[in-house]
């Protein structure tokens, strides 16, 4: 049995189908209901999850009352142009190496959570997030899935306003904006994947299909990443590699297309799950 690792109402709880059960609870003390704190015993929580059976599952949830698998990261972290079809449609050169940005933690929220539109020029872009479970420096490609809790969807939302305001673009106060990071539902461990390089994406606006891609499109892959952003500082358990969005973004369509309030973003990552998020007018 995999692991889903996931954060009802502010608790850590593991999912299987329908049913859930409360982690420090099910262990007797012996892992933290804080959802923070749980990353930092991953490897331990992992080992022990998954001895679960089925009947451990004990109790039903709601989606809707699912948060953010990981609320409060040390360090969120954003790859810029990592699909060889979104640099194609955007008429731009593939990067020679990662391109990294900051999205600040505030951002993050759930895979329920509503999305304030900050301007007229908000964009969506689907990405797959890796969460870090084990603490490490200078990780060589053949190790870096060692490092790797799991999996989860992320939402880049992006105000492009924002981000091309001026020259050099400025990433991350255009992406950083308070429910701007919306992330879940679930941590699922890399055993629930016969490949964690080529996973299936899906973005819808409404009933529109926006993006559909596979992380198998990626100039820079999970193992390249977690390399390259190692060297340069140190990865901790519970950090988000936001790994980049394919190609159906809004700001290159012909015409432009951004998000409306009252439009609903449904992310989906095949094995993984998908987020549900409407959009709601800010203030002013």
């Amino acid at each position: 049995m995999n692991v889903r690792l996931a954060n009802l109402s502010g608790r850590s709880v593991l999912l299987s189908e329908n049913r859930c059960t409360d982690v420090e609870r099910r262990s007797n003390g012996r892992f933290s209901a804080d959802p923070t704190a749980a990353m930092n015993q991953w490897d331990a929580l992992a080992d022990w999850a998954h001895g679960l059976r089925a009947g451990d599952f004990d109790a039903d949830y709601k989606e809707t009352a699912l948060s953010a698998p990981v609320p409060r990261p040390a360090k969120v972290f954003g790859v810029g142009l990592n699909y060889r079809e979104h640099a194609n449609e955007a008429n731009l050169p593939f990067p020679a190496q990662p391109m990294i940005f900051t999205k600040f933690p505030n951002c993050i929220v759930g895979p329920r959570a509503d999305v304030v539109l900050s301007s007229a020029f908000v964009d969506w872009e689907v990405e797959l997030v890796i969460v870090i479970g084990r603490a490490g420096r200078r990780i060589s490609e053949d190790k870096a899935l060692d490092c790797v809790a799991g999996y989860t969807v992320g939402q880049d939302i992006s105000d492009r306003m924002l981000q091309f305001a001026d020259q050099p673009p400025q990433f991350s106060m255009g992406k950083s904006i308070d429910t701007f990071g919306p992330c879940g539902p679930a941590i699922v461990s890399l055993d629930a994947f016969a490949d964690p390089n080529d996973l299936q994406l899906d973005c819808h606006v409404g009933d529109e299909r926006m993006q559909h891609s596979r992380t198998s499109d990626m100039i820079f892959g999970v193992q390249p990443l977690i390399a390259f952003l190692s060297k340069h500082c140190t990865l901790e358990p519970g950090d988000l590699i936001f790994t980049g969005t394919p190609s159906g973004v809004g700001s290159v369509r012909n015409p432009r297309r951004y998000l409306k309030a009252g439009e609903v973003i449904t992310s989906e990552i095949e094995a993984i799950g998908k987020l549900v998020n409407r959009c709601v007018a800010g203030e002013g």
